[in-house]
């Protein structure tokens, strides 16, 4: 494993920032971060790990590995093993060969991936935790303090992008419910108006023929809409 400039880490920076105001989605947001980081460290392999806050699990989410068996789903508590460890404690640890550590779980599949030293990086935004970063070498590597504040440096970055980024989905799907609902209260009332019906009996009629046809309640209550517009 080569050198990395601090030149490249300041252009790995510029595009994981460039990837926070992107309309990119998650998956690509990971995949970008993972590759990027693989690249600026010349490394074997880069793994993200993403916390879920209500299991306390962290799952890994992206690799540019190309192995079948690094890319099976797996899941950590917070405080087992080393990628664990780093979500708890919050601090950087380096190991020089992943076959002689007792914390590291994955010794045969190291063995077969040819993996030797590694870092694993806790991905910080707000002092807060949510997910962590491991990069590993082919070749026993020393990983300096210089290393380690760059490439937290990275990480912290790209914790800021997905942030942003599962944000962005959140506003959007809360958006979508509100628009969803206000739509369905103009149909139900439509439907209340020229039926005769009451607002559950209306609420009813478009829950089922929304479930009959298949299609979301939203459609439904605009058919009803367009439907009422054109009578008018």
């Amino acid at each position: 494993m080569g050198k990395a400039t601090e030149k490249e880490y300041l252009a790995t920076l510029t595009k994981i920032s460039k990837a926070i105001t992107s309309d990119l989605y998650l998956e690509d947001i990971l995949k970008l971060i993972v590759n990027l980081t693989a690249n600026v460290m010349q490394a074997k392999i880069c793994s993200l790990w993403l916390l879920d806050k209500e299991t306390q699990e962290l799952k890994i989410r992206a690799t540019q590995a190309m192995s079948r068996d690094y890319l099976k789903e797996r899941a950590l508590k917070v405080g087992e093993g080393i990628v664990g460890s780093v979500a708890r404690d919050r601090e950087a640890v380096v190991i020089p060969d992943v076959s002689r550590d007792k914390r590291y779980k994955e010794k045969k599949l190291a063995k077969k991936e040819g993996l030797v030293s590694m870092i694993s990086v806790p991905m910080m935004v707000k002092d807060e935790v949510i997910g962590v970063i491991n990069v590993y070498t082919v070749k026993p590597y020393k990983f300096t303090r210089s290393d380690i504040d760059l490439l937290s440096a990275v990480t912290n970055q790209a914790a800021v992008a997905i942030e942003n980024t599962e944000l962005m989905v959140k506003t959007r799907v809360i958006q979508e419910e509100l628009e969803t609902r206000k739509k369905v209260e103009k149909a139900k009332g439509i439907l209340m108006r020229e039926q005769g019906l009451s607002e559950d009996e209306a609420y009813r009629l478009i829950r089922k023929s929304s479930m009959n046809k298949r299609i979301s309640m939203k459609e439904v209550a605009e058919a009803i809409m367009l439907s009422y517009e054109i009578r008018k």
